[in-house]
């Protein structure tokens, strides 16, 4: 396809071979947007240049590497391979008559594909890494017309090969052998043979299967061939040239092995000119579109792959970074504006991006800028990461004699540029985060607690620092997660993640499914969230993401609010799935956006709500008792609106010396208006606001007496703070810094009203806007004003009568040998409220913390005892509720 890229702008991939002050417009990465990425410096030192190999005129547009060898594909039509002891020539494969545009190696077979950019038939030459002689070619199916082949990726699982084409199809061929054909494989008839694969017929040939004796490079006749069919084909994959491709799982050297969502189903990921990274299925012999990203950011030139996350980067400088469980665009990553990302390159969690202007970055696992260095003075065309034998320190140097078995193994990162260089830098895979090691880092003072499954899990959860609130910290809510998806799958629920959207962390939804029978089963949901707010602060005694426990009790952001009891509900079905004891549904749906408003919860929850399933009860553990040692349940919140409200002036800010008095201050209208919501008995003047409130009952009275000898507070304060509305003033802001001579020009208030049952929150939410807009026009100020709601949450009250309260009355009854007090709360979870009006059943609210527990603040824990109990009382309500409640 000669007349090119349906997206013309992109550059042939050739073309990068050549002088770059000629062909491309370089960007500097001086100033890189503070939006993007935590540290904006690098961190950490640039790798050591361990070793120099120069490809003699000739630029290094492509490479790969096995246990013994580095292979650089050349402008030219050669293929130099290089001894990874000695770093030495060791020969020059020719068989192409265009620019190898692309290498790749097939560990299992021993294998060295390469593909070329060819005026004339374009192929893919098979060679054996032994030998290193050729083995067979590969046709693309209509060779004439395929154009240059620009990428090569190799799926070990199958043993194909997918590569992609100028002319936007994706082809594949598979190392599968295949029965003999007494047609198709037949020999001459004057030579009067036996059908058989040796026949080679060129045309008709879909396996890649090597004859028994491989030909000799440069002798006799060439390699035998092999033609893709056409049912092998992917026609217009793209709508611009196929640049690049990785499959999933990768088995990319130097890329750990992470967990996948569904690791039974292999998928390839594209890159094109289209500005498009396609993901298709590999489920079926020929590869089918699931899902299409659109990038926007000049074509996918380079793609590699970790887990179930695509990094592609693009034309124009950025690096996207895609989610493919949730199909959502995570983040943009700016590497340097204007200036193409040829190739992609992971260690481990790290990233490295390599651009056209011939510099390096590293990228950590929370998108940190680590490492910036310039790494060729061209274009940066071509990478890989493999491992290399490097003498211990005291050993000989690389090409002198000495024991070889003294040696030890590391990772470098190869480059090739437009420089005819190639650059072998010694590079390090970074320290692995907790929830990722296969061993326990808790800080056990009084215990060795890591034989617990529960306690174990949530060491790992505790360990990433899942903060809503901070945009620096949005990957590692993602990898929270991701985390969290896994580790409810190895305890045996079906696990998913459900995308909330581009900016807001994803939904966790797991089920485990209790035992089949002839009847229907109760399914509980249990809503919880697994987000945390910031841990700032050295008031601290240990680490807030590292899981410590002393005296009784475990240490760490979260442990109470709300990962601890997230992982006591997980276990307890785990344990009852176990002794094949769970009769009933467990629904986990988990969120991670809490602390934050929950953004993106409850459109996710209605437009999944089908794959949620039936709900029968909604279970919340988000709470801790009003005491110490006698357990509670949760039957009552109160509601929430959030109001914001601005009073601003038409000018600058002023002097009080030079204007005070002769203007209208901001600042003293807010504070008279502010002072007409409450009255001089403290109560909220909205007209007919308390209409609606409840009366105290005799049995409520009787309760609140209980609990005062309990706690030792007043009955009054206790319904004060549970079941009667309030009105707070939180903060009071101007737009400049605090200056005793200073007239702000605007002023900022927020305001909270908390409302209880009945009270309507639409209703209350107008009356206050309404309140605070016409006193103010009453004040016939030349100020302006806006009022707005910026969160709501509805009250919420509990059924004490219905068989679900009964039955987990009865389990922490049982558990405990006390009887539980019944409790309200003065504070709103605004999911509990939504989820009984979208599932049309009851909540109930179980609190595992006790009042120490210091949720929001230093030092966070939670009682060892209260957990492990904590899970026995919902073993026994899972129980309770299949064996008592009827449907």
């Amino acid at each position: 396809m000669s007349s090119g890229d349906i997206s013309p702008t992109v550059p042939h991939r050739e073309s990068y071979s050549l002088n770059s002050r000629c062909h491309l417009h370089l960007a500097t990465t001086s100033a890189i947007p503070a939006s993007l990425g935590r540290h904006m410096q690098p961190t950490e030192e640039p790798p050591t240049l361990y070793h120099s190999l120069h490809q003699e005129n000739n630029s290094v547009l492509s490479v790969a590497a096995d246990e013994n060898h580095i292979y650089s594909g050349s402008q030219g039509d050669g293929i130099s391979v290089w001894c990874k002891r000695t770093f030495r020539l060791k020969t020059t494969l020719r068989g192409h008559t265009g620019s190898v545009l692309a290498l790749e190696y097939a560990p299992e077979q021993r294998w060295l594909f390469s593909a070329s950019g060819t005026v004339l038939i374009s192929a893919i030459q098979v060679w054996s890494t032994e030998t290193l002689n050729p083995l067979f070619l590969l046709n693309p199916h209509l060779d004439t017309d395929s154009g240059d082949i620009f990428s090569l990726v190799w799926l070990s699982k199958t043993s194909t090969l997918y590569f992609g084409c100028q002319n936007t199809s994706i082809q594949c061929g598979t190392s599968t052998p295949r029965r003999v054909h007494k047609f198709f494989d037949s020999y001459p008839q004057y030579e009067r043979r036996t059908p058989d694969l040796n026949a080679r017929n060129p045309s008709l040939n879909t396996a890649m299967t090597p004859p028994s004796t491989p030909p000799q490079p440069q002798t006799g006749a060439g390699p035998d061939n092999c033609l893709v069919p056409p049912e092998n084909t992917i026609w217009s994959a793209h709508y611009g040239y196929v640049y690049s491709l990785a499959v999933v799982p990768s088995s990319r050297e130097g890329i750990d092995d992470v967990t996948r969502h569904s690791p039974e189903c292999a998928q390839l990921v594209s890159g094109s000119g289209d500005a498009t990274v396609k993901v298709w299925s590999l489920a079926t012999p020929t590869p089918t579109l699931q899902h299409t990203f659109e990038c926007g950011y000049g074509a996918i030139l380079a793609v590699v792959v970790r887990g179930d996350t695509v990094f592609a980067g693009c034309q124009d400088g950025y690096v996207k970074v895609l989610d493919l469980e949730t199909k959502t665009v995570v983040r943009s990553l700016i590497i340097a504006e204007n200036v193409d990302i040829l190739s992609l390159s992971m260690l481990h969690s790290d990233l490295y991006a390599c651009s056209a202007n011939g510099e390096i970055q590293r990228w950590s696992a929370s998108f940190d800028l680590t490492g910036s260095w310039s790494a060729h003075s061209g274009i940066v065309l071509s990478s890989i990461v493999t491992r290399l034998q490097v003498p211990r320190s005291d050993e000989p140097a690389v090409g002198e004699t000495g024991d070889a078995s003294k040696e030890h193994e590391r990772f470098v990162l190869v480059t090739g540029g437009n420089d005819d260089q190639i650059k072998i830098w010694e590079v390090n895979p970074p320290k692995p985060a907790p929830h990722m090691t296969d061993s326990s880092e808790m800080n056990t003072d009084d215990a060795d607690l890591s034989s617990d499954t529960m306690v174990y899990a949530l060491s790992k959860f505790v360990s990433i620092p899942s903060i809503s609130s901070n945009s620096q910290n949005k990957e590692d809510c993602r990898q929270a997660a991701i985390w969290l998806r896994k580790c409810l799958g190895q305890l045996g629920a079906q696990s998913f993640l459900l995308s909330t959207g581009e900016d807001t962390s994803p939904l966790v939804l797991a089920t485990f499914h209790g035992k089949q029978s002839e009847h229907r089963k109760p399914r509980i949901l249990f809503y919880g969230h697994y987000d945390v707010i910031s841990a700032r602060g050295p008031a601290w005694s240990s680490d807030p993401f590292t899981l410590s426990a002393r005296n009784g009790y475990l240490y760490g952001r979260g442990v109470t609010d709300n990962k601890g009891p997230i992982m006591a509900v997980a276990c307890a079905a785990a344990d009852l799935l176990r002794r094949r004891a769970l009769d009933v549904d467990v629904v986990m749906l988990l969120e991670g956006e809490e602390e934050s408003g929950s953004g993106g919860f409850m459109e996710t929850v209605k437009k999944k709500k089908d794959m949620i399933g039936h709900v029968d009860a909604i279970l919340v553990s988000n709470s801790t008792w009003i005491a110490e040692d006698t357990p509670c349940i949760t039957y009552g919140l109160r509601g929430v609106i959030h109001c914001k409200v601005q009073i601003s002036s038409s000018g600058p800010d002023l002097h009080s010396g030079v204007d005070g008095g002769a203007v209208v201050e901001p600042m003293m209208d807010m504070v008279k208006l502010l002072g007409t919501l409450i009255d001089g008995q403290n109560r909220v003047t909205l007209s007919g606001f308390y209409d609606a409130v409840r009366p105290l009952t005799d049995e409520e009275r009787q309760l609140y007496k209980v609990l005062s000898g309990v706690i030792q507070t007043p009955a009054s304060t206790l319904s004060a703070k549970w079941r009667e509305p309030s009105l707070t003033i939180h903060d009071v802001r101007t737009t400049v810094a605090t200056n005793s001579t200073v007239i702000p020009a605007s002023v900022t208030a927020r305001v909270s009203i908390r409302i209880v049952p009945d009270q309507d929150l639409e209703t209350i939410s107008k009356d206050l806007q309404d309140h605070l807009k016409q006193t103010f026009a009453t004040m016939q100020s030349p100020n302006s004003i806006e009022v707005s709601i910026s969160h709501t949450a509805d009250w919420w009250l509990g059924n004490l009568d219905d068989l679900w309260f009964a039955a987990l009355e009865d389990a922490v009854r049982a558990e405990w040998g006390v009887e539980p007090l019944r409790i309200r709360e003065g504070g709103s979870i605004p999911s509990v409220p939504y989820l009984e009006k979208e599932f049309a059943c009851h909540a109930l609210h179980l609190p595992l913390g006790q009042s120490t527990d210091q949720a929001h603040l230093p030092n966070e824990r939670i009682s060892l005892t209260n957990l492990r109990r904590g899970k026995s009382v919902l073993e026994r309500f899972f129980a309770n509720v299949a064996g008592g409640v009827q449907l």
